[in-house]
């Protein structure tokens, strides 16, 4: 069960920096599609926050996911995982299953 809860600490992150923070990315067209494929993943935030009753992704979060480059989100998580280090802050100990 680490698993399924180390993802959902990873998406909720991400879906907290997308509201927060916005992304930035490095390559030149992601720049403008990737913070608007991120914003489109907030309809997940009911299945990812932890303690939600929800067990299983919505039809419209499933699509939003769908519709996310991988690239995009893969990068965010990177970004996402070097936070706390830049921030002089201990590591929150998600862990990718």
């Amino acid at each position: 069960m680490a698993g399924p809860v180390s993802m959902r600490c990873q998406v909720a992150l991400v879906l907290v920096l997308v509201v927060a923070l916005g992304t930035k990315m490095e390559m030149g067209e992601a720049q403008t599609t990737c913070p608007t494929q991120l914003s489109n993943l907030n309809v997940c935030a009911p299945f990812v926050v932890p303690g939600s009753p929800n067990t299983n992704p919505s039809p419209d979060c499933c699509t939003a996911l769908q519709s996310t480059n991988p690239d995009c989100l893969c990068n965010t998580l990177r970004i996402a995982s070097q936070l706390t280090s830049q921030c002089n802050l201990p590591s929150f100990g998600c862990v990718l299953n």
